[in-house]
């Protein structure tokens, strides 16, 4: 149940928007394992003239960037597999993007299971609840 939130440089594009969300989904399903049934991907754009790398902008370098911050369970997942879901976001990510900069940044943010949550229940209580269950 990751939530994504995305940032693409550039003017709005709902097209690039629905490319970058499935490629993302699919990429979070395969490498962390995570279900995409319940995988919220939200993409928003930055003007490049309002995106900086190194005190210049993309539009001056003419170059593309993103960041992507994800959300999952602590634990969850190993330093293997986080390594390999930032190399495999940032070839699919380059991909889409002409000209992406190098200095385009992905967060995997570790949240405690009894603080993050969806549909007002947190992954903690779900949890509890398979175990109860599965004795």
């Amino acid at each position: 149940m990751p939530l994504l939130d995305v940032k693409l440089s550039g003017e709005p594009d709902a097209a690039l928007a629905a490319m970058v969300a499935a490629t993302l989904s699919d990429i979070t399903a395969h490498v962390l394992r995570k279900d995409p049934k319940v995988t919220a991907v939200a993409v928003s754009f930055v003007p490049a003239a309002q995106w900086f790398v190194g005190g210049e902008a993309l539009s001056r370098k003419q170059r593309a960037s993103f960041s992507l911050d994800i959300q999952v369970v602590d634990g969850t997942n190993t330093k293997d597999e986080k390594a390999a879901y930032l190399e495999a976001v940032f070839a699919a990510m380059g991909a889409l993007l002409p000209e992406l900069d190098v200095e385009s940044y992905i967060l995997v943010r570790e949240v405690k299971a009894d603080a993050y949550g969806f549909g007002g229940r947190t992954q903690e209580s779900r949890y509890v609840e398979r175990k109860l269950n599965a004795a």
